[in-house]
């Protein structure tokens, strides 16, 4: 085995010197370095607005969206799509483990594990792709994919079932933040918060705010209004269209009796929601943009036009403890629960 690069460099392909994330291509060989883990994979979660984009662009064809997803691992060495720039992350169990690396993780072959690193960097190989769920962006394959030393993965829970686990910690980083930004006493607007990260935000929101604070949840179609008002966990819930944003501004100061809110959450897996979310918060208020459809110049330049002096946060996919945080927001919720199990299980 040869000695490589902890962040994955000796991987790239092209070009030459960047890091595997920002790569066109990785080389995706499994024979592994000594510092490099070897999975089986069996299950991609995928990012949601890459699979939204991948859906489209294969209007449900089942067959078309196994040919994209085949052709973009095939000529990328993993699964970044080109289009949103995302990926998502995978299950699997543990094959192998460089001898650099034994002993000094909290892993064993055999193990099976999530990742909690983006495929847009993970070395992944698909030889069969076996199952599209389109309902929850999870597809079954025969692959393997690799993990670098610096990858950060969770051993799967026994008390979970494994795809329920897997749709949770997929979007571990936006209930964990929103577990740090929220304040008591805050109002916070939750947008897209009927889908699978909005809801997780939704709980640690409301239990962040606490009873003087005010939870808003927004989003469109009366399916993920229907989830909203299965949970109980705001205090108004909108039926708006996010990429319309004077007339979301509208119906959220509605609700809120003019106010406008102390912290944005955006979960929303479409485009051209930036301007809702910052027309929403109030100057010197926090706009935590998690959706991976975001477009920052969008947002930068769109704050700058209205005048609005908002902070703007990146939704980091990471941050301390987020695999636990967000597993542990199943288990205290058992409506949240019942629902993920209804959608994953």
């Amino acid at each position: 085995m040869t000695t490589a690069c902890p962040f994955g460099t000796h991987r790239v392909i092209k070009p030459l010197g960047s890091l595997p994330q920002g790569a066109e291509r990785l080389d995706n060989s499994m024979e592994i370095r000594s510092n490099e883990i070897l999975v089986d994979v069996e299950t991609l979660n995928i990012d949601s607005a890459s699979f939204t984009q991948i859906r489209q662009e294969a209007g449900d064809d089942k067959d078309r969206i196994a040919q994209i997803m085949q052709a973009i691992v095939d000529t990328r060495g993993k699964h970044h799509n080109p289009v949103t720039g995302s990926g998502g992350m995978f299950i699997g169990t543990v094959r192998s483990i460089g001898e650099d690396l034994q002993g000094k993780r909290d892993i064993k072959p055999g193990d099976r594990i999530a990742s909690l690193v983006s495929l847009t960097l993970t070395p992944l190989v698909i030889e069969k792709i076996k199952t599209i769920h389109l309902d929850t962006a999870q597809v079954d394959i025969e692959g393997q994919a690799i993990l670098f030393a610096s990858g950060i993965f969770a051993v799967l829970p026994d008390d979970l079932p494994q795809k329920l686990a897997l749709a949770a910690l997929d979007v571990a980083g936006a209930p964990a933040q929103t577990a740090k930004l929220v304040k008591p006493g805050d109002t916070v607007l939750i947008v897209g918060a009927g889908g699978k990260s909005g809801s997780l935000c939704l709980h640690e929101a409301r239990k962040r705010a606490g009873v003087s604070g005010q939870v808003i949840a927004m989003d469109y179609g009366e399916a993920a209004l229907e989830r909203i008002r299965r949970l109980a966990l705001a205090d108004a819930v909108l039926d708006a269209d996010a990429t319309k944003p004077v007339q979301s501004l509208q119906a959220f100061q509605a609700a809120t009796g003019g106010r406008l809110a102390d912290l944005t959450i955006n979960c929303v897996n479409i485009p051209q929601t930036e301007m809702t979310s910052i027309l929403c918060t109030r100057d010197g208020g926090t706009v935590y943009f998690f959706s991976m459809a975001t477009s920052f110049t969008a947002a930068a330049l769109g704050a700058e036009g209205v005048g609005k002096d908002v902070n703007m946060l990146i939704g980091n996919g990471y941050t301390k403890n987020h695999a636990e945080i967000t597993l542990e927001v199943l288990r205290e919720n058992p409506k949240l629960r019942q629902l993920f199990s209804e959608i994953y299980v």
